[in-house]
């Protein structure tokens, strides 16, 4: 039996190409990730640091270095959408852990929402997470 070159140069072409799809990583899906509060309560006052963890939650392991691209405070827990205050982004401590420093003007529900582009993934991750702020 004889074979062309043609024949012989699409077999070795799609041996290669099943080669490398098998040794391409399999990527999560955006949805596998989310924040995580590390402390749910804080004091009311100035200058607090409120700090959460982004993970997958299929392994439970934390995500480093994913791009935070939107941040907001609010108290729309507690029905006060437009009673909002800066967030200012602090440098981690620990891999997988964000920290945001913010001023808590008044005790009650707070809801930090966070929208992050994860190295390697299509989509963003975004999640609303609530705080409490005691007196």
């Amino acid at each position: 039996m004889r074979t062309s070159g043609f024949t012989r140069a699409i077999l070795a072409a799609s041996i290669g190409f099943a080669i490398m799809s098998a040794a391409a990583p399999a990527l999560a899906d955006i949805k596998n990730y989310e924040f995580q509060l590390v402390q749910p309560t804080v004091q009311a006052g100035a200058d607090r640091i409120v700090t959460v963890r982004l993970v997958n939650k299929t392994s439970g392991k934390p995500v480093s270095d994913a791009v935070i691209f939107a941040t907001r405070l609010d108290m729309a827990p507690d029905g006060m959408q437009e009673m909002l205050t800066k967030v200012m982004a602090m440098p981690a401590t620990e891999p997988g852990t964000y920290r945001f420093k913010a001023t808590f003007s008044m005790a009650g529900r707070w809801q930090l929402s966070l929208g992050a582009k994860v190295q390697g993934e299509t989509g963003t991750v975004d999640n609303k997470l609530v705080i409490t702020a005691d007196k």
